[in-house]
C-alpha cells in the first residue's frame, strides 16, 4: 500500500520548529518535502555562534565538526524525510525558481513574520496567480493581522504573551515558563491540522486556500478554562506549582535516589483509599482530616509529607509499579537516558535509528501515530544542504547543467555557506 500522502508536495519555507515539524508530520507519512533554504545556515546551532562552547550541546559528541551546518541534532531531528533545495530568494532568479517549483506543487508552508513573503513577492496572492489551486499555510507569532501581526516571537516569548506562563509556579511567586517550548509543538499540530482540512475541501471544491495560523492564539485556545474562571468570578487563577485545584493529594515526590521523583494523582476518595492501602497507611483512610477529597486537598501540605516519607524508601520505577498495580494514576519523572531505556517505548519500537552522512546514526523519536495499515516511514536522513539542488532544479524543473553552473557562480545556490572555512 502507497504511503497516505503519496504525490503530495509540499515546499517547506519553516525555520527553527513549529515549521519544520508541521511538514515532518507529512513528510512522515509520504508527501515529498522540498525543504528551500538559504545558503546562510540553518539558525543558530549552525553558524558562526555554534563553534562556542555554549552552543556545542546541540552536536554530536559536542563536536561542530567540518561541516556543523550538517550536523545540528535539532536540524536532523526536524527534517528528516525531507530533500534539500538551496535558493536565494532575495535575488530575481531564486525568485523564479521559486515560482516554478509552486507550479508543480500543492502546499506552500512558510513561518516567517509577515513581511517577509511579501517582501520576496511570494505572498498568497502572488503564489495564486502561479497556481490557482495552491494551498499555502503562514504560521508567525501573532497572526497576519491585528496590533501586533508584524511583532517577531519565539516559543518562549509568545508562550506569556498567550497567558500560558502566568499560570506555571508557585503560590505566591513570580511566574515560571514551561519547561520546553510547547507553543512551537502546538502550533504544528495545529498547522497539520489544518493542512489536511484544506485538502479535504479542496478534493470537493478543487479550490485552494490560503491559512492564517497564528502560534500565540494555538497557546490561547488550550487554557480556556482559565479564561472562563475569569469571567465567571472575577478572580486570577493562584500559581499552584505541583498542585491541582480540586484533587489532593496531587503531587510529585521525592524517591530513593540522587535526583528520582514520581507524580501522584488521586482522584476520587476510593483511588485514595487504595494509595493508604499500597503504603501501608490504612489508618489514614479513615482519618477525619483526609476522608474526603475537600478535608485532603485543605489538607495536603501534611499529605505531601506522609506521601513523601513512603516514597523514599523506594525508586521511582518500583513506586510506579506498586501503585499503578492497584490502577491508581503514577508516573516516574524520567530522564532522557531513561527515556531512551524505557522498555516500554522500546517494546512498541518508538525510536528510530537514522544515519546522516555528516552527523552519523542516532537514534531519534518516531511518529507517535499508528496508522494500521500505512505507518509513518523513516526513508531519508534529514538532507545535507542543498544536497538535492540537482534532483529538483534538473530533474523536476528541467534546468540544465550550464542553467545550474550559473546558478552556482551567482551564489545562487551552493552546498556550504558563504562564511564556511575552506577545505
Amino acid at each position: 500500500m502507497k504511503e497516505p500522502l503519496y504525490g503530495l508536495r509540499v515546499i517547506d519555507l519553516g525555520r527553527v520548529w513549529s515549521g519544520p515539524l508541521t511538514t515532518r508530520i507529512l513528510a512522515d507519512f509520504g508527501a515529498e518535502v522540498i525543504k528551500v533554504e538559504s545558503l546562510a545556515g540553518r539558525g543558530a546551532f549552525s553558524g558562526p555562534a555554534a563553534r562556542q562552547n555554549s552552543l556545542t550541546e546541540d552536536f554530536p559528541g559536542r563536536d561542530p565538526g567540518q561541516h556543523p551546518w550538517n550536523r545540528s541534532g535539532m536540524f536532523n531531528d526536524l527534517n528528516r524525510n525531507k530533500l534539500s533545495l538551496t535558493l536565494d530568494l532575495s535575488q530575481p532568479e531564486g525568485v523564479e525558481i521559486f515560482k516554478k517549483l509552486v507550479l508543480v506543487s500543492n502546499i506552500v508552508v512558510e513561518n516567517y513574520t509577515p513581511r517577509v513573503m511579501t517582501n520576496f513577492g511570494l505572498d498568497y496572492v502572488a503564489l495564486k496567480k502561479i497556481k490557482p489551486d495552491i494551498i499555502m499555510l503562514s504560521m508567525p507569532a501573532y497572526g497576519m493581522t491585528g496590533p501586533y501581526h508584524e511583532f517577531p516571537g519565539y516559543g518562549n516569548t509568545i508562550e506569556p504573551v498567550a497567558g500560558l506562563t502566568d499560570l506555571t509556579g508557585y503560590y505566591g511567586e513570580q511566574p515560571v515558563p514551561l519547561g520546553m517550548i510547547a507553543g512551537d509543538v502546538l502550533a504544528a499540530l495545529h498547522g497539520v491540522s489544518a493542512l489536511l482540512t484544506a485538502l479535504w475541501s479542496k478534493n470537493h471544491s478543487g479550490e485552494g486556500q490560503y491559512i492564517d495560523l497564528s502560534q500565540a492564539e494555538t497557546q490561547t485556545s488550550i487554557i480556556g478554562e482559565s479564561v472562563i474562571g475569569f469571567q465567571m468570578t472575577g478572580r486570577e487563577p493562584e500559581r499552584i506549582g505541583n498542585r491541582h485545584s480540586s484533587q489532593a493529594p496531587h503531587g510529585c515526590y521525592r524517591c530513593k535516589g540522587e535526583d528520582d521523583w514520581v507524580v501522584i494523582s488521586i482522584a476520587s476518595d476510593e483511588e485514595w483509599n487504595r494509595l493508604c492501602l499500597a503504603m501501608g497507611e490504612t489508618e489514614l483512610a479513615s482519618d477525619i482530616k483526609y476522608s474526603d477529597q475537600l478535608s485532603r486537598w485543605q489538607n495536603q501540605s501534611k499529605l505531601d509529607e506522609i506521601i513523601q516519607r513512603w516514597t523514599m524508601k523506594f525508586d521511582h520505577v518500583e513506586v510506579m509499579q506498586k501503585l499503578q498495580h492497584q490502577t491508581i494514576s503514577c508516573g516516574p519523572v524520567f530522564k532522557g537516558k531513561e527515556i531512551l531505556s524505557d522498555r516500554h517505548l522500546l517494546e512498541k519500537r518508538f525510536f528510530v535509528n537514522i544515519a546522516q552522512k555528516d552527523a552519523g546514526i542516532h537514534r531519534y523519536a518516531g511518529n507517535p501515530i499508528k496508522l494500521s495499515k500505512s505507518p509513518a516511514t523513516f526513508t531519508l536522513p534529514a538532507p545535507l544542504l542543498g544536497e538535492h539542488n540537482q534532483r529538483v532544479l534538473n530533474g523536476l524543473l528541467g534546468l540544465d547543467d550550464a542553467a545550474i553552473s550559473n546558478l552556482i557562480q551567482k551564489g545562487i545556490i551552493g552546498d556550504r555557506p558563504p562564511d564556511a572555512a575552506p577545505e
